[in-house]
């Protein structure tokens, strides 16, 4: 059971639909994400490329880009260091891809998830070395490498970093800990006024590109051809879907549907996606997972080699292998956490709360997968730990009530490394500091009951009987939808449900058509555990729901619904 939660905000709904000719339900939706001032607002509505801040604002910026351009006309060697995950190969892909339209004499290097870690390390900076590449250039990753850019800077190469991470930082100087690379672009740096400070690490790239193409004379079409790579990246890290982010997003959409690159094709084709209605949703569950398998299973170099390849035969082979990869790892992760749960409900794992999950044969790249699925069915704070080469490795997924990292850092004497941020962490530790850790993480725990207990926000109550074709429409406007700018949701008590059905071809939906008090009637569909739909909804007269309106469209013919996503 859940905590129905409504939202309250408050601002003068009828004046700001009246000035952005919006109906005042969608204006209560854009106050609820915390679009409050009318520069954010018109942005938010209307918002293209052109609005986005100047990437020269960005600390470094305009540094990194110059010293790449002296490269460039010296023919000198760049070498790019990427990282395994989509957001990594995204960067990669368009540093890559930007350069080599310059003429640069570059190549890349993406580190392998298990054997070199994340991120530049000691052998990455040797390798470039001993092949006499002069500059290193990295992407979502580098702001927390300051050794290894010393050692670089040490070799005598020039070294340049585009990052998002946080920065570290000295708590005993009360500083931050900035890497000695000759330019370092990351807007999370305290010296760095850049208003908008959760882009992507490829959205940091993108930006980059966008003023070495301007320096350079390149057409602005082909810096913003690229935007769909830092569109996908962005859905895939997870990060909030506000301002620049949103419209990138928003962007990068209209140009994935009909993207020229052989490579997302292929993956589009044979994932059976329709290219004209591609959203964030298709991103985070389809393309997403199988442009991230290869890093997982095995190298990201084959997600890269899929956007780099050029001919159709080669890119449908590739897109196919990622695909296998992906249902692999689905496989395996089902597997695992099956164990996982099994773990937490038989043991007394299952009176903590904050789960400690021990799987020693588990792929390491899975654990943070797993470890969301129990914080998703337990609502607790959850850590999966496996073995490594060298030592336990684990990764963490929280709940909003618990800040994952601070609690860590509360025993971090405990671990080998450990990093992260308040809702998800990444920790190496000995083998015999398992079960300390999670007496310790549990023994420090304030969480109350209430705090375990789910919640549902709702947008608002709003009767059914204001539903109506425009107002869909006009809802639409708030796409996309991901972090930050959730899909709307509300709500509606007294609701009688009528000839309800399961339809679908697994079993998994209920069709049926509701009335409200005022027996306006509307079709609606609920998708989940039809059965325990279908007793809950015939043992009561009227049910309450949460739900969001759409318009259902069947051979030609448009019909409003309403899609039931909570109910109680």
């Amino acid at each position: 059971m859940k905590k129905w939660i409504v939202s309250m905000k408050k601002a003068d709904f009828k004046n700001i639909a009246a000035k952005y000719h919006i109906d005042q339900v969608t204006a209560r939706l854009i106050r609820n994400r915390d679009v409050t001032e009318d520069a954010d607002i018109n942005m938010y509505l209307n918002g293209t490329l052109s609005d986005l801040y100047s990437p020269i604002l960005m600390k470094d910026m305009e540094k990194a880009a110059d010293l790449l351009l002296i490269k460039i006309a010296e023919q000198k060697t760049i070498r790019i260091i990427g990282d395994y995950d989509i957001d990594g190969v995204m960067s990669t892909y368009i540093l890559l891809t930007g350069l080599k339209r310059l003429g640069a004499v570059v190549d890349e290097r993406i580190p392998d998830r298990i054997k070199d870690g994340y991120g530049l390390n000691d052998a990455f900076v040797t390798e470039a070395h001993n092949d006499n590449i002069d500059t290193l250039l990295t992407c979502d990753n580098g702001i927390a490498a300051y050794e290894q850019i010393k050692h670089a800077k040490d070799l005598g190469m020039t070294v340049i970093v585009t990052d998002h991470h946080e920065v570290p930082f000295d708590p005993e100087l009360m500083t931050q800990i900035i890497p000695p690379a000759d330019a370092v672009v990351d807007p999370k740096q305290a010296s760095c006024g850049y208003p908008f400070k959760e882009l992507c690490g490829a959205g940091i790239a993108w930006k980059l590109i966008q003023v070495l193409f301007e320096k350079s004379g390149v057409p602005t079409s082909e810096f913003e051809n690229l935007v769909e790579f830092a569109a996908i990246a962005t859905v895939g890290d997870i990060v909030e879907l506000k301002s620049e982010n949103r419209i990138i997003v928003k962007e990068g959409l209209k140009r994935l549907s009909k993207t020229s690159n052989p490579g997302l094709n292929a993956l589009i084709r044979l994932n059976n996606l329709d290219p004209a209605a591609i959203d964030t949703y298709k991103i985070g569950f389809v393309i997403g997972p199988c442009l991230n398998a290869s890093g997982r299973l095995e190298t990201a170099q084959k997600a890269l080699s899929l956007l780099i390849s050029s001919d159709d035969d080669e890119s449908l082979t590739l897109a196919s292998e990622l695909i296998n990869l992906n249902q692999s790892r689905k496989d395996m992760t089902e597997e695992y956490a099956k164990r996982a749960v099994e773990i937490v409900e038989t043991t007394s794992v299952k009176n903590d709360r904050v789960l400690v999950v021990y799987l020693p044969d588990c792929h390491e790249s899975l654990a943070g997968i797993i470890a969301g699925r129990l914080r998703e069915r337990f609502n607790k704070p959850s850590f999966v730990l496996t073995d490594s080469e060298n030592a336990v490795k684990g990764s963490g997924r929280s709940i909003e009530e618990f800040s994952m990292f601070e609690e860590m850092s509360k025993c971090k004497d405990l671990f080998i490394k450990f990093g992260g941020h308040p809702l998800a962490a990444g920790l190496s530790i000995n083998l015999e500091n398992v079960d300390v850790f999670r007496k310790t993480i549990n023994d420090n725990c304030v969480l109350t009951d209430d705090d375990l207990i789910r919640k549902l926000r709702l947008d608002m109550v709003m009767p059914l009987s204001y539903i109506s074709e425009g107002l869909v429409c006009d809802i639409e406007k708030i796409r996309p939808f991901g972090k930050g700018n959730e899909k709307p949701l509300f709500a509606q008590k007294g609701v009688k449900v009528i000839r309800p059905i399961i339809v679908g071809k697994n079993g998994n939906a209920v069709k049926m058509t509701v009335s409200d008090k005022d027996s306006f009637y509307i079709d609606a569909i609920y998708f989940g555990d039809a059965l325990s739909f279908l007793d809950y909804v015939k043992s009561r007269d009227t049910v309450s729901i949460a739900y969001y309106p759409s318009i259902n469209e069947y051979r030609g013919r448009k019909t409003l619904q309403i899609i039931i996503s909570e109910y109680m």
